[in-house]
Formats: C-alpha cells, sequence, structure tokens
C-alpha cells in the first residue's frame, strides 16, 4: 500500500484551492509528517508551490496526458517515502476535458476522476462569501452527484464573523459533513498574479517565502490538522512508476526502431488516415473556458539555485535544459527519464548563461519568456550559441516559452533566429487538450504518431516562415501548428514525458548520436 491522501476539491475556481492545498502541505510538514505533493491536471505553476511546501518535488496526475493506467504508478512514485499526500484539484470537482462524446458523469482529467483512481476522500474548500443556510444545498449536491466521489468533509474558507462561522456549520450538520476547518477573510495574504495565473515561485522570491510561512499559520490555527490525517485514505496498489524500467520495456517492444536515425519525411501526415490535412486561419477552439483563475499559494523554502553538473561522463550525451524566471514549467519526470535513458543533465539559465560544456541536447521547457525578453535577448552570446548548435544538428525540443525563444523576435526584442517567424503577446488566452498526430519526423517523434498535449498561452505567432509544422489536429476544422527544422522540434504544445517516453528515448538517441560526431 502507498500513502494515504486527501484530495482538495472546490465547486469552482477560484475557490482557495491552492491557498489551502499548500497550507496544508506546509503545515502537515511542520508537524513531523513527510508530505507527498500532488496536483491534478497539466498546471505547472501550482506544484512549484507544492514542492517549496513539501521539500520534495511538486508532481502532476493527469489522466488525459499520460493515461488512465499511469496514474496509480505515477502516484505511487511520487509518494514514496512519504506518510500523507496532498493533491490539489483543478477547477471545480467534476471539471475536466470537455467531450460532447462522453456520457459519464465524472469528466475525463478531472478531480472526481482522480480522486476515484486513487480511492481518496475529497476535502471540499468552499468560498464561504455570500454563503448561508444554501450551503446545505450545494454540499449536499455534491455529495450525492456521483456514487464514485467520497466527500469526506469541508473547509470553509474567507469566513466573514464567528456567527457566519456558525450558520456555516450549521448547514454542514444538515447534510453530515464534518467542518475540518475554518479560515478567515486574509487579503494581505494573496501572491500576485498575472496572465496566466499565480507568477511561478522561482520569480517571486522572497515575497512568495513570506507568505508561505504566514499561510502556513493559518492553516495550523484553523484547520483540524489531525483530523485530516485521520480522513487520508486510498486503495492505491501495484508497481511504482520507474523510468529506467519504462525505458527497458519500450526497448524491448521497439528494437528495430528505437535508436535508427529517423528517415526523411517529404510529405505531412494528414490528422485523420485518408483525409488529407487543410490548414485553416485563426486560433484553435479551447476545451475549456479561457480562465486561468488559481488561488494564492504558500511554501516555506526559497528556490534552489540551479544545479552545477560535474565534468561529462563518457558515452553520455549532456542534455541542457533551460531553467530560471524565464523557463519554469515542466515534469519532474522529464529529467528522471532523462537520465534513466542514459543522459547527463545540465540546468542552466538562458538570462546569463552560456550552453554547457559540451551540449549535446537542448530542452526549452514552457514559462514565461514574454516577461524576460528584453534579458533574453540581451545574452547575444548564448542565442548565437544555440543558432550555431541548431545548424550543426543540435537535437532541440523546443515547448512554448522554448518555441518563443527560438523565433526572430520576441514583442520586437531580437530571439535566437531560428525558426522564420515574429512573436508577440496576444489579446486573449488560448487553453485547452489536443489530440495531435506529428506531421514530420523529428528529434522526438516518428511523422504519424498520436500525442495528447495541452496549449497555455497568451502570445502568438504574428509572422511564420515556410518551415513544416510539427502537428495538425481538428478544432473543429484542420489545425497545423509549430515547426520542424532539421533536428529542432518547435511547438506551442507542452505533452507530459511520462506519457510520452518513446519520445524521450529517440532524443537522447538523436544527442548521442550528435555527441558521437
Amino acid at each position: 500500500m502507498s500513502a494515504p491522501a486527501v484530495v482538495i476539491a472546490a465547486p469552482a475556481s477560484g475557490s482557495g484551492k491552492t491557498t489551502l492545498a499548500t497550507g496544508l502541505i506546509g503545515a502537515l510538514r511542520r508537524a513531523g509528517h513527510r508530505v507527498a505533493p500532488f496536483k491534478v491536471g497539466p498546471d505547472y505553476i501550482d506544484p512549484g508551490y507544492h514542492g517549496l511546501a513539501a521539500g520534495r518535488p511538486g508532481r502532476n496526475l493527469d489522466p488525459v496526458l499520460v493515461g488512465q493506467d499511469r496514474v496509480l504508478p505515477l502516484y505511487r512514485h511520487g509518494a514514496r517515502g512519504c506518510d500523507i499526500a496532498v493533491v490539489e484539484g483543478v477547477m471545480g470537482l467534476f471539471d475536466g476535458r470537455i467531450d460532447e462524446q462522453r456520457v459519464e458523469a465524472v469528466a475525463e482529467g478531472s478531480t472526481a476522476q482522480v480522486a476515484g483512481l486513487l480511492g481518496a476522500p475529497v476535502v471540499l474548500v468552499v468560498d464561504a462569501r455570500g454563503h448561508s443556510q444554501s450551503l446545505a444545498a450545494l454540499l449536499h449536491g455534491f455529495a450525492t452527484f456521483d456514487a464514485s466521489v467520497r466527500l469526506g468533509g469541508v473547509i470553509l474558507n474567507r469566513v466573514g464573523s464567528e456567527r457566519h462561522e456558525q450558520v456555516l456549520r450549521a448547514a454542514c450538520d444538515r447534510v453530515g459533513l464534518p467542518v475540518l476547518g475554518a479560515l478567515p477573510r486574509m487579503a494581505e495574504l494573496e501572491v500576485p498574479s498575472r496572465h496566466l495565473g499565480l507568477i511561478p515561485a522561482v520569480e517571486h522570491g522572497r515575497a512568495a517565502v513570506d507568505a508561505v510561512d504566514a499561510m502556513t499559520e493559518l492553516v495550523a490555527a484553523h484547520v483540524d490538522l489531525g483530523a485530516v490525517v485521520a480522513l487520508a485514505g486510498g486503495s492505491v496498489q501495484g508497481p511504482a512508476w520507474d523510468p529506467a524500467t519504462e525505458l527497458a520495456a519500450l526497448a524491448e517492444a521497439t528494437a528495430p526502431t528505437i535508436g535508427t536515425p529517423p528517415p526523411v519525411a517529404d510529405e505531412p501526415v494528414a490528422a485523420d488516415p485518408g483525409k488529407p490535412l487543410t490548414v485553416v486561419a485563426g486560433t484553435p477552439a479551447m476545451d475549456a473556458p479561457p480562465t486561468a483563475t488559481m488561488e494564492a499559494p504558500v511554501f516555506h523554502e526559497a528556490p534552489k539555485p540551479l544545479v552545477v553538473m560535474p565534468e561529462h561522463t563518457a558515452g553520455k550525451p549532456v542534455i541542457a535544459m533551460a531553467g530560471g524566471p524565464a523557463f519554469t514549467f515542466g515534469y519532474a519526470e522529464h529529467r528522471e527519464l532523462l537520465l534513466a535513458a542514459g543522459a547527463e543533465v545540465a540546468v542552466f539559465d538562458p538570462l546569463h548563461d552560456e550552453l554547457p560544456s559540451g551540449t549535446a541536447g537542448l530542452v526549452l521547457p514552457g514559462g514565461f519568456p514574454e516577461e524576460h525578453a528584453g534579458a533574453l535577448s540581451a545574452n547575444e552570446q548564448l542565442r548565437a550559441e544555440i543558432a550555431d548548435a541548431a545548424a550543426r544538428d543540435l537535437p532541440i525540443h523546443a515547448e512554448c516559452a522554448g518555441l518563443l525563444y527560438l523565433t526572430t523576435s520576441l514583442d520586437g526584442h531580437p530571439m535566437a533566429g531560428i525558426l522564420d517567424a515574429t512573436a508577440e503577446f496576444g489579446p486573449r488566452l488560448t487553453l485547452g487538450y489536443r489530440d495531435a498526430v506529428a506531421l514530420h519526423d523529428s528529434a522526438l517523434w516518428r511523422a504519424g504518431a498520436r500525442v495528447r498535449g495541452h496549449e497555455f498561452h497568451r502570445t502568438r505567432l504574428v509572422r511564420t516562415g515556410p518551415e513544416p509544422a510539427a502537428w495538425g489536429w481538428r478544432a473543429p476544422g484542420s489545425m497545423s501548428e509549430g515547426a520542424v527544422v532539421r533536428q529542432v522540434h518547435a511547438s506551442y504544445l507542452h505533452t507530459h514525458p511520462a506519457g510520452n517516453p518513446d519520445a524521450i528515448a529517440r532524443f537522447v538517441d538523436a544527442a548521442r548520436r550528435f555527441d558521437r560526431r
């Protein structure tokens, strides 16, 4: 059996899940528990705060991106060595991927689905503002909507007064749900946000550390930690996810293809077999409402300094991975898979660093380059190094922020210039899951590979060149996106490495061939 868990959910976004979950992680840790932090869905920002509160990596549980069968093994992997897990939900309890063809009450990728897979109880965080006796009806609905979800208790957030708390507690009693805590309104503890939600912990620095301390104190004072620990449960059994085992099984199953240089594809692969892909103008439709409202988080420790890698080990290609304030979006499993595939991982900050010595592959993850465009542009030496390396067929995996960094300019600031495109901050948020197909061979995917990914950005490409597109999907018409140039794969689409270990193996293999040259 793995560590028991509690799932922190809410009726809707903006109720205080991140404040509560991160404060709870910190309070439990202070009480002597080893806490495993998780976030439902593809969110990159909240796990950063969770990880700082727990003192271990925050991880994601996303059935859409990794497949339902991998959720429990990934949970066991992330909870190893812990005695309790705190799982923060996404949006409202039953909100997930919008799919008109799905008839189940529990949406794919929803907090309810993940709680059901874990067999863990749900603690519902309710924004108490505007609620009185009618809270009982709301709780009754959430408690009875689906039998696979076990609602174990309620935490009242932003309570206005003692009298208000009494009325709300009576409403909870009426439906038989225990109140595990009641937090007063504390607006001064809010952490600033911007267009994609909260400002990442690595950027917010000392202010976030101070906020985490205050929120941890608040949760410890107003939430019954003993009751939360007693409530925690689950039915997670089976083996834990292991990157080396995953890659070994993949190598055995695909021995003829892994390690073989990819052929050149002259024609793109259609998104639907037998149907040609037609590119249409405009932005792809979103699978979820265009909202990025998230709650203010808390953590106890300052962001860790970037890791300086030791001397290069013979036979192990060096994969340089961008980090620092401009490149904060990523999954812990990405680095673990790269290491298991035989690579060394060197983290560097494109705001002021050079490419690590011996770089044989480059990962440029997501983040907020639009907030740091001037500083990124000012590091002319790094831009020149990356452009030169790309011309020599360095394998490059660029997602979202990485895509923007490879354009000729971002909001007027010169970038690496590898892609014949310019980018700018846009008027609207693009957010949603995508069922994509690889249109051309690349350092990560073969043409025709089908992948589930997620878009999350408010920038746009305003001029694009003739490079072959990376992905195609239907939304509802056909859409092509990203670019494949030599050994560069650049796209707005975020993928989860644990759901695509074959891409990681292929990328490290390409880096190994580059290193040998």
